[in-house]
């Protein structure tokens, strides 16, 4: 039986960008906007979208099977399954059951579904961190995975952060990543962003989310301070990973920390470049992917990193939830296998022109109910 003593985190990765990519100096001469606004005010190049009929189901199936093949266990092993998601199908059926019927996996496993907006991966990774480690699993390993179709009304101001993605981990051994059972959690109700059922776009309250997510990642940064000096606490960190909307909400949120914290401005620069800035490279093509997006960081962060080597990594959730986690590289990160996914993805996927934008959207909202099939 797995015990508090035996040490678990991601065993292997797989990760799924979707076929299609819109530039955003496209999309900025689509909305008579100079490029400058979104690539250097928002610090995106591209956002992954899906063709028409491509579903949540086959992003989410396609990053599991990938994590699967590399992780190379019997996938009889797979005790838990869970998928975190604010892009369910089914308002009873869960996502997860979709993906284990692309996956053929059935029998003495749970299976369900978390929601809690973008911070849903993280809930389910710690649910099958703390489900291993209370002895619960029996020795089995889970497959979790964060995937999510990130997309707004044409025109809304949220449209040039539009994107999606999937990153699936088998939770077992950490041959990629130890993860610490102690983490620090942060949480108030708040209606920044949210989707009432029945529709078709998510509601957005901009500033008061983009307000909502910085405090939330001060306070979880105190809570792992505690007493300790930041220069103490800091002092064997490689790499601190963030939710990401988009990169330049990154970039402000560590100046919003530092501040906190008491640093000048030459400080909280130093720590975004040293700690954060490169972890961000897969973001930037991707646009937000919601739930995936701070484990498209991790993934990218803990490539080519020693074993031991410490990561910090700050989720957050709209209504919103938030945590902070404490990772390890493990013996098989600095091989980094998983950038295999990425690269064939963004080598693979067709640029849109705006011509093929408007008519992908138009096609969308002509038909809304796309059912995934078996």
């Amino acid at each position: 039986m797995s015990s508090a003593s035996t040490p678990t985190g991601i065993a292997a990765f797989g990760l799924h960008l979707p076929g299609l990519a819109l530039p955003l100096k496209v999309l900025a001469q689509l909305r008579d906007e100079e490029p400058e606004k979104y690539t250097l005010g928002l610090g995106l190049e591209q956002q992954a979208l899906c063709p028409h009929g491509y579903t949540i189901v086959d992003l989410a199936a396609e990053a599991a099977h990938r994590a699967l093949a590399r992780w190379g266990g019997d996938p009889a092993r797979i005790g838990l399954l869970v998928v975190g998601t604010e892009s369910g199908v089914d308002m009873s059926r869960p996502l997860s059951a979709w993906v284990a019927n692309r996956l053929g996996l059935a029998g003495a496993l749970r299976s369900y579904e978390v929601k809690h907006s973008s911070y849903a991966g993280t809930l389910a990774l710690r649910q099958a961190l703390e489900w291993r480690l209370s002895g619960a699993a029996g020795g089995k390993a889970a497959l979790v995975v964060a995937a999510d179709i990130a997309l707004y009304e044409p025109q809304h101001p949220a449209e040039p952060t539009q994107g999606a993605g999937a990153v699936a981990m088998i939770v077992d051994s950490p041959e990629v990543a130890w993860i610490d059972p102690v983490s620090y959690p942060w949480s108030e109700p708040e209606f920044d962003i949210w989707q009432p059922v029945g529709k078709p776009y998510p509601t957005v309250q901009g500033a008061l989310s983009l307000d909502c997510y910085q405090r939330a990642a001060l306070h979880c940064f105190r809570e792992l301070l505690g007493a300790r000096k930041p220069e103490v606490a800091f002092a064997s960190l490689a790499k601190a990973c963030f939710h990401c909307p988009f990169p330049e909400l990154v970039h402000k949120t560590v100046f919003r920390i530092g501040e906190g914290l008491g640093w000048d401005a030459h400080q909280s620069r130093l720590f975004f470049e040293r700690y954060v800035q490169g972890t961000l490279a897969w973001n930037r093509k991707s646009g937000h992917a919601y739930s995936a997006s701070l484990w498209l960081t991790v993934a990218h962060a803990l490539r080519g990193l020693a074993e031991g080597a410490e990561l910090l990594a700050f989720s957050y959730g709209s209504g919103f939830g938030a945590e902070l986690l404490q990772l390890r590289a493990g013996p098989r990160a600095a091989a980094g296998l998983w950038a295999e996914d990425i690269t064939r993805d963004l080598e693979s996927r067709k640029i849109l022109s705006g011509k093929e934008y408007e008519e992908l959207r138009r096609e969308e909202q002509s038909d809304p109910e796309v059912v995934p099939v078996f």
